[in-house]
């Protein structure tokens, strides 16, 4: 067998003639290169390459690489490979890589290899030269570049349906509680019983606030507090509920009470703050609900989308959760009226456990501020805990690019102390509506949708950073958290779409959570809900 190449390079072909093991010396650019040396070098050049690639494929999907297309990522190898040059590796290939497929090129195409074996079996037994046999890589690495961004795009539409619905035993556990409340007047008691409803409106008691309709994850967050409280005595825990939750949860903490400890169960519609007139906060979802249907176009629409990054469709995906139009997530921002009596509470989200007493969070001085909240943008955890304002909003905009610093740390909601009478001294409500309103006459085009972007607006400058202590970030959308370090910290939140009461629950740390659940309780068992 015998090699034969052109002067430039630019073709190499195998020949009947000599061994392939014979050491056949040839002149390229007026240097002697062996066969052996340039099919050797072809095949580094391919093994480095897919090497690279995976790297730039895996970057590229979490929207950190610069080089996201086949045709770049040639360009940006150029003909120089780790800082050498490597002489017996054609230009044409890189050439070829500059030019990337179009999106149908190779749809149809049975004859592309699956595998790097099988690419590796189709160049020894075919005669091609090297533009060719680039060619021929451009296209195996293309098809699996987008079988990995349709794997990607599916794995986010499997979590947002996963996320998305409501479980069957919790389902399960809803009916239930609602039978119980209808049929055994012990599931009716008035909560709290009258000698302790005055406690409602003390301001010596500790006051915590938690808006769920979800009552297995309301009973964890409760019964967490109650346990670890030094003096439960002097804890009262409002449960803010909509209309279809409310027998539900007042059945279940009727039955389970957590004296010594006060609870007090309300349905939205038992305050008369939202009887009177027009309620901001559901006007805003209301409107908000017209635009997302016309907008967003379904998961269907947003999956079917060729041209944005798997990151970019994920967000969108997440815009779609039921939890973005329920007024449980919106009625934070109207706290000052719901508890009109009241001077500082703390809020609670329905997806964190607490794992210490919060009753020091009363000592803490706030200087003036209205919200205290731990700080996003600094820890051991980068991917965690490196939010910032760019995070959240849409710096492109003119109307976020002229207001706000996209550098400046964001905070999170989960765990916050409010301090109701500074509070009263703002126009923070009424900002967060505005800027709702905003984003609604501009498409949702300022933030992706969520409670957080306009919270970070409206109480922009009424801030007051507290120790990341009280409130570890993250369990419930990345699993490289430590068990050890979760355990360690005040306060976690299983924020993300893999909540505790899900399958898609990150096993390592959802026991944390199960831990304040009785599984030999009758409802629980009735509903099969298990540990794990």
């Amino acid at each position: 067998m015998q090699l034969q190449i052109s002067p430039s390079l630019r073709h190499v072909t195998l020949l009947p003639g000599k061994g392939v093991r014979e050491f056949i010396k040839v002149k390229v650019g007026g240097k002697r290169v062996s066969y052996r040396m340039l099919f050797y070098s072809l095949l580094f050049f391919t093994f480095l390459f897919r090497f690279v690639f995976v790297l730039s494929t895996v970057d590229t999907i979490d929207g950190e690489s610069k080089c996201s297309t086949l045709g770049c990522l040639g360009n940006s190898l150029g003909p120089r490979i780790l800082g050498r040059r490597l002489d017996s590796v054609p230009e044409v290939i890189y050439q070829v890589l500059k030019e990337p497929l179009g999106q149908d090129a190779l749809k149809g195409r049975n004859d592309i290899p699956q595998t790097m074996e099988e690419f590796m079996a189709e160049v020894k037994d075919s005669k091609l030269d090297a533009k060719d046999f680039a060619l021929k890589l451009r296209e195996m690495v293309t098809l699996l570049e987008q079988r990995t961004r349709t794997a990607k795009i599916q794995e986010y539409l499997y979590r947002h349906v996963a996320s998305s619905s409501i479980p069957k035993q919790l389902h399960c556990l809803a009916l239930r509680l609602a039978n119980e409340h209808s049929t055994n007047a012990a599931a009716r008691l008035q909560l709290p019983t009258p000698e302790l409803v005055p406690a409602l409106v003390d301001n010596s008691y500790f006051h915590f606030v938690l808006a769920s309709d979800n009552v297995l994850a309301a009973s964890v967050v409760a019964t967490s507090l109650v346990q670890n409280a030094l003096r439960p005595q002097k804890f009262v825990l409002h449960i803010i509920t909509d209309r279809k939750t409310y027998s539900p949860m007042q059945a279940w903490f009727s039955l389970h009470p957590l004296s010594p400890a006060i609870i007090e169960v309300k349905a939205l519609h038992h305050f008369d703050w939202f009887t009177k007139g027009k309620v901001p906060v559901l006007e805003a979802m209301e409107k908000d609900q017209r635009v997302r249907s016309q907008f967003r176009g379904g998961s269907s629409a947003i999956v079917a989308n060729n041209t944005e990054k798997p990151v970019v469709i994920a967000a969108k995906l997440q815009a779609l959760s039921p939890k973005y139009n329920s007024v449980m997530n919106h009625i934070r921002i109207n706290l000052p009226e719901l508890f009109p009596s009241l001077n500082k509470v703390v809020f609670l989200d329905d997806d964190i456990v607490v794992q210490t007493d919060l009753s020091p969070l009363w000592d803490v001085d706030m200087n003036g501020k209205v919200n205290g909240a731990v700080e996003t943008c600094t820890g051991e955890d980068k991917f965690v805990m490196s939010k910032r304002f760019k995070s959240y909003l849409n710096f492109s905009h003119p109307l976020i690019a002229n207001n706000f610093d996209p550098n400046e740390c964001a905070w999170a909601y989960g765990m916050n102390i409010f301090d109701l009478e500074a509070w009263r001294k703002t126009n923070i409500s009424l900002t967060y509506h505005y800027w709702l309103e905003e984003n609604l006459k501009s498409d949702l085009s300022l933030w992706q949708l969520g409670t957080l972007p306009p919270g970070l607006i409206a109480f922009h400058g009424h801030v007051h950073v507290i120790d990341p202590f009280w409130h570890m970030l993250g369990l419930g959308y990345q699993d490289n958290t430590s068990v050890g370090d979760a355990e360690s910290a005040g306060v976690i939140h299983f924020n993300g779409r893999a909540k505790p009461w899900l399958d898609i629950a990150f096993p390592e740390l959802r026991p944390l959570w199960a831990k304040y659940i009785n599984f030999s309780d009758k409802f629980i068992k009735g509903c099969h809900i298990r540990a794990s």
